[in-house]
């Protein structure tokens, strides 16, 4: 095939794709065939969104993705943290939120006598962990009980906007999935826009170009097609590389 088809095919295949459908405070949502989520609201039956973002339909559920603002933790949120104090029964983690997230010392894997705190974390270092509450008077708790959640060694970790975080894992995981197999990192996405990534060095710096690439893009067709062709001949230049 010529490379003037394969370009008309491209484009053709992206003007089929939907348009991620941008979304205004007051716009008409669903008029209750779903149900409301995050950043709407429901007047006389129907739903509508309550902020700027991206019109979402997830589970039955219809959501605004923010286009911007704050980090606004919500409990199941997996996030990326740092300890920034530590108390003599608990931590306080910076989540990347305006409000403090302690860590309490039954929230952690082991077992912590009173005032050991700094044996088992300190300040500077990072956690994964889980957004385990947050209640009316935005007063948050977080966990590193549940399986996964860890200390983060070694590593470099990276800050985006929370509301490229989805795009960034893609649908199924697809997009997060492709760079770790591609690079050969190790990647933990945080919902509070944190990214740990840990391997080598140089595919540090592919990953974390392609993580840029698609924060910037985030709203473009064909992103994946082109992270993955960067990706890939990042890749083939490494290896040429290093067999010259």
């Amino acid at each position: 095939m010529k490379e003037s088809e394969r370009d008309f095919n491209k484009e053709k295949e992206s003007l089929a794709k939907p348009i991620r459908e941008i979304v205004v405070p007051g716009d008409l949502l669903d008029s209750g065939r779903l149900k409301p989520g995050d950043g709407t609201y429901v007047s006389d039956g129907k739903i509508y969104a309550s902020q700027l973002g991206i019109k979402s339909i997830k589970s039955n559920f219809v959501n605004v993705i923010p286009l911007g603002g704050p980090y606004i933790p919500s409990p199941g949120d997996t996030v990326i943290g740092k300890i920034v104090d530590i108390g003599p029964s608990n931590w306080l983690v910076d989540i990347n939120s305006p409000y403090p997230a302690p860590l309490h010392v039954t929230e952690v894997p082991w077992k912590v006598e009173f005032g050991d705190t700094a044996r088992y974390l300190n300040v500077g270092d990072t956690i994964l962990a889980k957004v385990l509450l947050v209640d009316e008077t935005k007063r948050v708790q977080v966990t590193m009980k549940e399986q996964g959640l860890r200390k983060l060694q070694g590593g470099q970790v990276i800050d985006i906007s929370h509301s490229k975080v989805p795009r960034v894992i893609g649908k199924g995981g697809s997009m997060i999935q492709m760079i770790k197999s591609l690079t050969n990192c190790r990647i933990f996405v945080g919902q509070n826009g944190r990214i740990w990534l840990d391997g080598d060095i140089e595919n540090i710096v592919y990953a974390i170009r392609a993580i840029k690439m698609i924060e910037e893009g985030a709203q473009t067709l064909r992103l994946t097609e082109r992270v993955k062709e960067y990706l890939e001949s990042m890749v083939r230049s490494g290896m040429n590389g290093k067999q010259q």
